[in-house]
């Protein structure tokens, strides 16, 4: 079956540049699950041929997937949907938002939702007194189903009116009360899964995960979260924009 029976063909006399056009179906495609991680995607010549477009224009709308994480290019071998999450080091998102915006359908499996104080390093790291009141977050994070990170997050009270508030995006129910952190310092190491982790995560123990480490602060300096994030080493990829400072 040809490609353009599977999306759908693309407007050749609409006013959108004919890549925009190619690009958002495919995009939509990803999205509705047409095309499904590591199917391959035909040569761009055929493509070119099959939308009655150019190399040119093929070559941009699958460009700009790539840069999305939405589309992998493997040398030799062609252009496949990526299987793996890429997480832009370089914006301040939470892990819903990344996976929406890659086309993929998040969810969460509580661990646990609970009050607390802060501990000695929970304290220096906050800023916060001692006995000072925070809520903690545990869960597993899903991305179409299957398991990506084990999180574990402490959050300063004072910037959610309960522990109840948060259903699915914690970041979202921060927002709503005022308190979403606009800039985060993250840390990011290689670990080896615990066995703990590895029956959450569905690995075998001692493979190989990601361990980050962010802390989100308040426009006016204060910091307001802490995160460790315990991610699959297969199935996440972190990166990040440099810039010449000149």
């Amino acid at each position: 079956m040809l490609l353009s029976e599977r999306i759908g063909p693309i407007e050749t006399t609409a006013s959108a540049p004919l890549y925009l056009q190619l690009q958002r179906a495919l995009r939509e495609a990803i999205q509705h699950k047409i095309l499904t991680p590591e199917d391959a995607l035909p040569p761009e010549r055929d493509m070119a041929e099959d939308f009655n477009v150019s190399r040119i224009t093929v070559r941009k709308a699958l460009e700009g997937l790539v840069s999305e994480g939405l589309l992998t290019r493997r040398q030799g071998a062609g252009t496949f949907v990526a299987s793996r999450v890429e997480k832009n080091f370089s914006k301040l998102t939470c892990f819903t938002e990344d996976m929406i915006s890659r086309g993929r359908s998040p969810h969460s499996e509580w661990l646990a939702k609970m009050e607390g104080s802060v501990t000695p390093e929970e304290s220096l790291t906050l800023g916060l007194s001692p006995s000072t009141p925070v809520y903690r977050f545990h869960r597993i994070r899903y991305a179409d189903g299957a398991p990506m990170a084990v999180e574990y997050s402490t959050i300063a009270a004072f910037a959610l009116p309960s522990v109840e508030v948060v259903e699915h995006s914690l970041y979202e129910a921060m927002a709503d009360a005022g308190y979403r952190p606009v800039r985060a310092l993250q840390r990011l190491r290689a670990v080896l899964i615990t066995p703990q982790h590895a029956t959450l995560l569905g690995v075998k123990a001692k493979d190989a995960g990601l361990l980050v480490e962010r802390r989100g602060f308040l426009r006016d300096g204060r910091a307001v979260e802490i995160t460790q994030s315990y991610y699959r080493g297969d199935t996440y990829d972190f990166v990040a924009e440099l810039n010449d400072p000149a």
